[in-house]
């Protein structure tokens, strides 16, 4: 690394790792609750469960995201972070909110809100933490030595996804509005800016790993950017169909939805090209497959299954059913669980001066983690087709169809256990390789 104040993006990315396992834990306790093992219902509810789950994958991610920040700034702008004591003092209130967050749910101190659970007054500290964090990335971008595209359009994309959060604290008693409101949000961020972050730190990425030149790897952003946001923003209609909002939003969303998969097949065909014309053999090969894979999964997850099922006339049926979860499962690991796995994994070794990522363990990590999450998805999928014909075609009682759909969780479970392996072993190498040194590797 260039300057020995990235080594701050090591710590979130323990963080990650923490939270990630914890986020693996409440999967496993939801899996088991719906094959009707419940058994830990007086402490740990289903409905605290999937709050726990989410919302640890949410600050997993976010904090990933800052991690990443961390590092590829001050290597794309050529400077210190400009407050290694703030960034540090940042960290610390994430992980204090965070874990406060979580606590609160299970002594029922929270919100309700699917993926906005946690209470109004902890949404202001996570104002004042993003804030601080975007002052810290401003301030070291602004005195730096040069700018990059990169740089310049991750911390757009930061801005933006803080700027979105407002939307989502927004005080309605009305149910519609609160639903309209919350999907500025969730959508907004996940099928909107989220997509830019993935953007800039694939092509930092493939810059580093591949010698492809920038300006070519950097145009792609652009193209990116404009088929985000011409079919993001206004297909969050799709979620606007069943929520009491108008009519046209049955158009709307369906049009526009069904324009989303452009954007990440535009990043899967870039990717593929560019690793194609790579001048550079980069010693760390796993950094590159998860790079690569990165951006098939989010294609798969995010572009193709989101499409499958976004038109109105397929969404009446398969809204909220384990068709969703399918969908939801891959989109998430795709494009953004393993764009932050790829930064861990090329920046590891840099920091640490380990070679772990040539270890046996490194391979299986990844390789477990995807065999794991594709027969999980289709376990999902299979599941929630069985789901739709007899809860919404049958109209079969909900506790009936759950006994039709427990050999599907029961594979669902098996395969999560691969899935949970290869994890493990990632959360493995990275205790493996140490702590940050103090030298700066140049």
């Amino acid at each position: 690394m260039k300057f020995e104040s990235q080594k701050i993006a090591y710590y979130f990315f323990a963080v990650c790792m923490l939270l990630l396992g914890l986020q693996l834990i409440y999967g496993f306790i939801m899996a088991f609750c719906h094959l009707g093992y419940d058994v830990l219902h007086e402490f740990i509810p289903f409905n605290v469960a999937r709050g726990c789950h989410n919302n640890l994958l949410l600050l997993w991610l976010i904090s990933g995201f800052m991690g990443s920040c961390y590092y590829v700034i001050p290597d794309e702008v050529d400077s210190e972070i400009s407050s290694v004591k703030l960034a540090y003092i940042q960290l610390v209130t994430l992980v204090i909110v965070g874990v406060t967050a979580i606590i609160g749910f299970h002594l029922n101190w929270w919100e309700g809100r699917k993926f906005l659970e946690i209470p109004r007054f902890l949404d202001y500290l996570v104002v004042i933490n993003v804030l601080l964090f975007l002052g810290i990335i401003g301030v070291t971008i602004y005195k730096g030595i040069r700018r990059t595209t990169t740089s310049l359009i991750l911390y757009f994309a930061l801005f933006a996804a803080a700027l979105l959060y407002l939307p989502g604290m927004i005080d309605t008693t009305n149910q519609t509005m609160d639903s309209f409101w919350r999907w500025w949000v969730v959508h907004l961020w996940v099928e909107g800016v989220w997509e830019l972050i993935l953007g800039s730190l694939l092509a930092y990425l493939l810059i580093k790993l591949t010698g492809v030149d920038r300006e070519v790897i950097e145009k792609w952003i652009y193209i990116i950017i404009g088929l985000t946001f011409l079919s993001g923003v206004l297909g969050t209609g799709h979620h606007y169909y069943w929520v009491g909002t108008p009519h046209y939003w049955l158009y709307i969303g369906g049009f526009f939805s069904s324009l989303e998969p452009l954007s990440f097949l535009g990043m899967t065909i870039y990717t593929i090209s560019v690793v194609r014309r790579r001048t550079l053999q980069h010693q760390n090969k796993m950094a590159l497959t998860w790079t690569v894979g990165c951006s098939i999964m989010a294609f798969a997850g995010a572009g193709f299954l989101g499409f499958v099922h976004t038109l109105p006339s397929v969404n009446i049926y398969t809204h909220g059913t384990l068709v969703t979860a399918c969908h939801g499962h891959l989109a998430f690991w795709g494009a953004y669980a393993m764009i932050n796995l790829s930064m861990i994994t090329y920046t590891l070794p840099i920091m640490t001066g380990s070679r772990i990522h040539e270890t046996f363990a490194a391979k299986y990590a990844f390789w477990a983690a995807n065999i794991g999450i594709v027969g999980m998805v289709l376990s999902f999928g299979l599941a929630g087709v069985v789901q739709v014909y007899l809860e919404r075609m049958l109209d079969l009682d909900f506790f009936v169809v759950r006994e039709q759909l427990k050999l599907y969780f029961g594979s669902l479970i098996c395969l999560a256990i691969v899935f949970s392996t290869g994890i493990l072993a990632f959360i493995y190498t990275f205790i493996k390789a140490g702590l940050p040194k103090f030298k700066v590797i140049k």
